[in-house]
């Protein structure tokens, strides 16, 4: 079509326009939306009725599946009888700490409400999960998969798996989450040893992944449990690991691999067996009484159940177990999220600007159970950290209220917010004094883990540390009267939990808030609070619109 007379500029103008808006639409990432419906429901997974968290109504919940930068709409109805959050484990929030679903940076959703989450997925892939992060609700359900795809001209470092399965496995109470959990460490005592061991909400051969001889299928395995690392394996066949929460790993065989609470990993299974039935088992570790359960591994053209004894795993074995994460190392030619190579960032060459240690501890405060980092016990304050902070209300917490190294004082109780400054690359060693392998988690961030060993750390301990490959995660365990190193590039601006994973020891203090601040406050570095923000405590009444 040809144009003339004194319109045509105002027609080729507008075309110019049109095609600009259509290049902006197709250069934005993608949206995903999703509706839950939060509801209490009967589940049955260890043959007792009890009061679950349903999802949907799906005990656990439905996957949250989505694609690098992917900007993920997920409205959520909290239709319980008391307030409720989500949050999600790994997903490191990219300049957005309001939205993390904890109560130090989310206001909960109160009963008969609603609240929409906007997540973009920025610069991830990978493995992860999400749970409800208030009351001890985690105890009782509503936790559920996050995989994030690579984007399609991104090179994955494996081919295209037949099936992809999300395998959730946690230790378990029968007993009820609020009556008895919850009630039981408000009144200063330590929880009970769990009754079982779930694989998908299901108790013993209560799960099926059914699959097709000859094909390769990936598991995505989390550990969404309260207490407890397990082993997990499947009968005749071997595990390659590849992934470890976002990170491409070097592509190592294992027979059974230990899961840690709170972690999660990816690994590729060929089924190379002759047709028949095979158990799939997940049982604790570095318990004096193990306990063990099994799902079924279901070859298409079988006839066959599973036979022979369950096949056994590493029980109290510390040094496998150290051996076996010394073991898991980034594939440093692998893409990632990006298409550069993971080993283009050279962690192991940048300056350390900042030694943090962190040693927890367990004692009596007042006369009940208490858990503590550097002697701080964690209290939650009347109004999420995160919107103090934005809003700057006086007196709701203190930046330097925890030390960066042990004190040895008492414990005592305080709402601990550790500061930290933007674009720091720094060091923390978690130390562990007591009788218990630990795992401890950081919002926001995925570090590399450069070490792990035996006793006391002292510098001297940087001479075992791997400065080239070690693998970048966001939960590590530490194992008992040992150190667990790590490094972490602090460029993620906002208010970030740093927590046990043992759920019990967090709600009892082990953890506190680290506020990576940039004084330039730009959206360049950190996005305004969102519209839809929910406000409380002290910040009700105030204005999400920006002046």
């Amino acid at each position: 079509m040809v144009l003339e007379g004194p319109s045509s500029s105002l027609w080729q103008r507008l075309a110019v326009v049109l095609v600009l808006v259509s290049v902006y639409v197709r250069a934005e990432d993608p949206y995903r939306f999703f509706t839950w419906n939060v509801t209490y429901g009967d589940v049955f997974p260890l043959g007792v009725r009890q009061q679950g968290i349903l999802i949907n109504g799906q005990f656990p919940g439905p996957d949250l599946y989505s694609v690098t930068n992917d900007n993920l709409i997920i409205n959520v109805y909290n239709n319980l009888d008391e307030p409720f959050l989500l949050s999600w484990n790994g997903v490191q929030q990219r300049r957005n700490s309001f939205q993390d679903g904890v109560y130090g940076t989310t206001c909960p959703i109160p009963p008969g409400k609603n609240f929409t989450y906007t997540l973009q997925v920025k610069d991830q892939i990978g493995s992860f999960y999400y749970f409800p992060s208030l009351a001890f609700h985690k105890a009782a359900g509503g936790f559920g998969g996050i995989r994030i795809l690579s984007r399609p001209r991104i090179p994955v470092p494996f081919s295209d798996p037949a099936g992809d399965f999300t395998v959730l496995i946690g230790d378990w109470f029968k007993t009820d989450h609020r009556q008895k959990l919850k009630a039981r460490l408000d009144g200063g005592h330590k929880l009970p040893f769990p009754d079982g061991i779930l694989i998908n909400g299901r108790g013993p051969n209560g799960a099926f992944f059914t699959v097709e001889q000859g094909k390769t299928y990936r598991f995505r395995i989390s550990n969404v449990g309260l207490q407890n690392a397990l082993n997990f394996r499947i009968q005749g066949h071997k595990m390659k690991l590849v992934e470890v929460e976002g990170t491409h790993t070097v592509q190592t065989i294992y027979e059974s691999l230990d899961v840690h609470v709170g972690q999660s990993y990816s690994v590729l299974v060929t089924m190379d067996q002759a047709p028949q039935d095979f158990y799939v088992v997940a049982s604790t570790r570095f318990t004096d009484k193990i306990l063990t359960t099994t799902a079924t591994l279901h070859y298409s053209n079988s006839n066959k159940p599973v036979s022979g004894p369950i096949p056994g795993g590493p029980t109290t074995e510390i040094d496998w177990s150290l051996n076996q994460a010394r073991s898991i190392r980034t594939n440093l030619t692998a893409s990632g999220p990006r298409p550069n190579p993971q080993g283009s960032y050279h962690y192991g060459l940048i300056n350390i600007t900042r030694t943090i240690k962190l040693v927890s501890s367990a004692a009596q405060v007042n006369g009940k159970q208490r858990y503590a980092v550097n002697s701080v016990s964690f209290v939650p304050a009347d109004t999420p950290l995160k919107l103090a902070d934005y809003f700057k209300i006086g007196g709701v917490f203190r930046v330097g209220s925890i030390s960066d190294n042990p004190t040895g004082q008492q414990m005592y109780l305080d709402t601990s917010v550790m500061g930290a400054d933007f674009r720091a690359f720094v060091e923390i060693v978690f130390e562990n004094h007591e009788s218990i392998v630990q795992s401890w988690h950081i919002d926001g961030y995925a570090f590399w883990v450069v070490g792990m060993d035996g006793g006391l750390w002292t510098p001297d301990s940087r001479k075992e540390y791997n400065l080239r490959d070690a693998v970048s995660r966001s939960t590590t365990q530490v194992y008992p009267r040992s150190w667990t190193a790590i490094y972490m590039a602090l460029d993620n601006v906002g208010m970030w939990n740093v927590r046990s994973e043992f759920w019990a020891r967090q709600y009892l203090g082990q953890q506190f808030y680290l506020r990576v601040y940039s004084p330039v406050e730009s959206v360049r570095d950190e996005y305004l609070i969102p519209k839809n923000a929910l406000l409380c405590g002290r910040a009700l009444g105030k204005s999400t619109t920006p002046l």
